[in-house]
């Protein structure tokens, strides 16, 4: 199993794949050297390639080669580091600075094969002679997990102990809480606990609550245009502005509640874009559906409570958890189905979870938030984590809620499992073409013409 805080990671936007991960990559391969380099040349392949500019990759490359992670680095010091690169060619790594220029020093090669992953880093040591010293391929294999490129597929490394309740399908996680007589979050409490203390699960799930939370309220705050060029003006704070003096009228529509809940998923997503601090959940393109029905449950629903959020997202991350085993979490492998849609089945689930639903109800709220975002292309406009992007992450919100509706109605019985969606999103994803996966070369990417 994935654990929680596997899933659920404390990052900056606008990509887990194209920013989180090839941060935490070229920092992995700068703090691997045994001596000093001369100088680097990192390439940049495919989607990472097509996208990377609007992603921020390079600058999340010579952040990580200069040794930040992307839960701890702040904005000054990512400006003071950047800064320096492109205006003296210098960056810091291992013991000293070294001579780099990202002009050159950072190749956005889409012609190279990626044979293991569309997501692929190239890491060359050179020396002062411009000699190949030695050469690393790694990939970002989505939701800012990382590896290098040999080890994409093998199984993540487990504990000594083993886990009580190591469910890898939802049949096994059915099966297992019915022996159990425990619901997925109450499974997931005991695996957890092999792993760390229960105090710590405690505070560390409070502090990824405490984050959505706050990117809901920064995102809502934020005024002006987004980075990257395509002169997107952030719209959560003018969109509140409206609700709020509709709901000052004493004829509210019935959807006024559900318009909140798009607010506060745009709101991430816009602070997302802006290269804000949000939770990965499991990517950053996805980030504003989980907080958004989290923030829904806790604000909107009675008997909401903080051991109901810690459930939720105990149990978005098993489920979460089961698309990536099964499938894949990474836009480039999957398109907006791997995102969004793996977003809309974990908040659908926790959010069922949370209201008291069965594990059956569980299962069945995760089969129909994905069910409806199957074959869901990934074509930012611009390479950037905007159009549609935003606006995807409110319908996916929407869609968790109506998904946790419908079950909780059911019984839990339903013709199409979660493992059969799982593997149908897992083939559709195959099947796609490549210009759907994040690389800018199809749908809206393409149709879309600035004025």
């Amino acid at each position: 199993m994935i654990s929680v805080f596997e899933l659920f990671k404390i990052g900056i936007g606008p990509s887990s794949s194209h920013t989180v991960g090839p941060m935490k990559a070229a920092a992995a391969f700068a703090s691997s050297l045994t001596a000093q380099p001369a100088r680097i040349r990192v390439d940049l392949l495919g989607s990472l390639a097509w996208t990377g500019r609007g992603h921020a990759t390079d600058t999340a490359v010579m952040l990580g080669l200069a040794g930040e992670r992307p839960d701890s680095v702040t904005a000054e010091a990512a400006r003071r580091i950047i800064d320096d690169a492109r205006g003296a060619h210098r960056l810091p790594v291992g013991r000293g600075m070294i001579v780099f220029d990202p002009a050159t020093d950072i190749v956005f090669d889409t012609a190279a094969a990626t044979p293991v992953h569309p997501n692929t880093l190239v890491f060359t040591v050179l020396g002062a002679d411009g000699a190949e010293i030695v050469s690393e391929r790694w990939c970002s294999v989505g939701g800012g997990f990382v590896a290098k490129e040999a080890d994409v597929g093998v199984p993540l490394p487990g504990t000594d102990d083993p886990l009580p309740y190591a469910f890898r399908n939802g049949g096994e996680m059915l099966r297992l809480g019915e022996l159990s007589g425990l619901s997925v979050a109450g499974m997931m409490w005991e695996n957890e606990r092999v792993l760390r203390p229960q105090a710590e699960i405690e505070r560390r799930l409070d502090e990824i609550i405490a984050v959505m939370m706050d990117c809901i309220d920064r995102g809502i705050a934020g005024e002006g245009e987004l980075p990257g060029g395509l002169k997107v003006r952030r719209r959560a704070r003018a969109l509140l502005a409206r609700m709020e003096t509709a709901g000052a009228r004493n004829d509210p529509l019935p959807h006024t509640l559900l318009d909140r809940v798009s607010l506060h998923a745009i709101a991430v997503n816009e602070e997302n874009a802006a290269g804000g601090r949000v939770v990965t959940a499991p990517t950053n393109g996805a980030a504003g559906v989980v907080p958004a029905v989290l923030r829904h449950y806790r604000d909107d629903c009675p008997g909401a409570s903080l051991e109901g959020m810690r459930d939720f997202l105990l149990t978005a991350a098993a489920i979460g958890a089961l698309f990536k085993i099964n499938a894949s979490i990474s836009g480039a492998e999957m398109g907006c189905q791997g995102e969004v849609g793996v977003a809309c089945s974990m908040a659908a689930a926790g959010l069922t979870a949370a209201l008291g639903g069965t594990i059956a109800q569980v299962e069945n709220a995760a089969e129909i938030g994905m069910e409806h975002h199957l074959g869901m292309t990934c074509d930012p406009v611009g390479g950037l984590v905007q159009i549609p992007c935003i606006e995807r992450n409110a319908f996916g919100a929407i869609k968790a809620i109506n998904a946790a509706s419908l079950s909780l109605h059911g019984d839990g019985t339903h013709r199409v499992s979660l493992d059969q969606v799982i593997a149908t999103m897992r083939q559709t994803g195959q099947d796609m073409q490549s210009k759907y996966k994040e690389t800018s070369l199809g749908g809206l990417a393409v149709n879309f013409t600035e004025c």
